[in-house]
């Protein structure tokens, strides 16, 4: 049995001022979603519930009509947590959403600091609204916008049907670029199914990777590689119109024609330096030795109808690109195979969350300790760390899998230390 599964789940509710929250929880308190979901809220009073819809409403924790029961926070968060435990039987899930101009992340800490609440409640997810249409007038200036995208499991984009298609794209790219592992939803009224924000199931990487099957992978200047075998002569590489004016290529020698051969040639790509080459164009290069060879593109070749003419890849692969990063805030994955020294992780764990804790917004993973047959999945809050073993991994193949968001995080600082914790 997984030691959390008898802990309840508590979904933190967040977004800058007008994003939508105050919408959502009218829905929660007042629709027949069949979910018993108690809900906190910091004034009860700013939600606008009729007051006909309140039984007990002397009470600092109300009862709605439709099962929610809903909590007013004027004091200390962990008070009304204990309070509300004593009607245990009368939910299954916890929902406390958080001011406007709120930092998430002290609310988040709730759950490692207090002993008895870690034992009876878990974090099940961060949820952040976005105001689609107003929230460039904020995310450069407004610390909090970020920290809350910053925190995010699941980022709701609300007023959707506000927001010109191109732009809606920039903003997501942009959101990305601030956290790579929070999934996003595009809404409008915050209009969105309750199974998207609730039972997450604290950090779960698997619903990460399907959402972005890349979103661990290293950020590479191109988007996609192909493995050819060339004989001496003069090739043509077709290139048609396409979104950008110019594109990067590269090619490099591949010691074969297997998709770790196209790795290992990325690898090596990227210290070279590129060609550019205009679009379109009828771009001709010349091989002299036979042999396999690795062509990599900045765009994916279908995005300009591009092909060497008279000769196809043995085999391809799409990369994830590399984007423009937030000046301050950003998100660093770390995947790698073989297990770790569990003295050498906790030190090393232990060290960056003293010196870099405050810039570390949110972290989880799930990694390989040698000689532990289960996986241990860990996530934290700043400088705070809930770490829980988890199911056995059987066949599955045993890797390290974590993610940092924060603020000005050194990606390579934190992959070599990581790497110097393998057993």
């Amino acid at each position: 049995m997984n030691p959390s599964s008898s802990r309840v789940p508590v979904t933190v509710l967040t977004g800058f001022l007008g994003s939508g929250k105050t919408t959502l929880l009218n829905r929660i308190l007042t629709e027949e979603h069949g979910k018993k979901i108690a809900v906190i809220e910091n004034e009860f009073g700013e939600i606008g519930v009729d007051q006909d819809l309140v039984i007990n409403a002397e009470e600092e924790i109300f009862e709605m009509n439709n099962g929610c029961i809903c909590c007013t926070v004027r004091g200390d968060l962990i008070r009304i947590l204990g309070n509300l435990m004593k009607r245990r039987e009368k939910f299954d899930h916890i929902l406390i959403e958080t001011t406007g101009m709120a930092d998430p992340g002290p609310v988040a800490q709730t759950f490692f600091v207090d002993d008895e609440m870690q034992q009876r409640l878990k974090l099940d997810g961060i949820v952040t609204l976005v105001d689609a249409k107003h929230i460039w007038q904020h995310i450069d200036d407004a610390g909090e916008a970020k920290e809350q995208i910053a925190f995010a499991d699941v980022i709701i984009l609300n007023k959707a049907d506000l927001v010109a298609p191109a732009d809606l794209d920039r903003l997501e790219a942009r959101i990305r670029s601030m956290n790579a592992a929070a999934r996003l939803y595009r809404a409008q009224n915050a209009q969105i199914e309750l199974d998207h924000v609730l039972n997450m199931g604290g950090f779960n990487l698997d619903r990460a990777l399907e959402l972005d099957p890349k979103f661990m992978e290293p950020e590479y200047p191109f988007e996609w590689g192909g493995i050819y075998s060339f004989t001496p002569g003069t090739y043509t590489f077709q290139v048609g119109p396409g979104p950008d004016p110019e594109m990067d290529i590269v090619l490099e020698p591949a010691a074969g024609a297997s998709e770790e051969d196209l790795r290992n040639a990325i690898e090596k790509a990227i210290s070279r330096d590129f060609v550019t080459i205009p679009c379109p164009v009828r771009h001709t290069f010349t091989i002299s030795e036979p042999g396999h060879y690795a062509l990599f593109t900045q765009h994916h070749p279908d995005e300009f109808a591009a092909s060497i003419e008279g000769i196809e890849p043995l085999v391809t692969r799409e990369f994830k690109p590399d984007h423009e990063h937030d000046e301050e805030v950003s998100s660093v994955g770390i995947t790698t195979p073989g297990d770790l020294d569990s003295k050498r992780f906790n030190s090393w764990m232990s060290e960056l969350l003293q010196n870099r804790g405050t810039d570390i917004f949110r972290m989880k993973g799930i990694v390989s300790i040698a000689g532990r047959p289960e996986r241990f999945v860990f996530q934290g809050v700043h400088m705070l760390f809930d770490g829980r073993p988890d199911r056995p991994w059987g066949a599955e193949p045993r890797r390290n899998q974590l993610i940092f968001i924060g603020r000005n995080l050194d990606r390579e600082a934190l992959q070599k230390g990581f790497l110097r914790c393998l057993a």
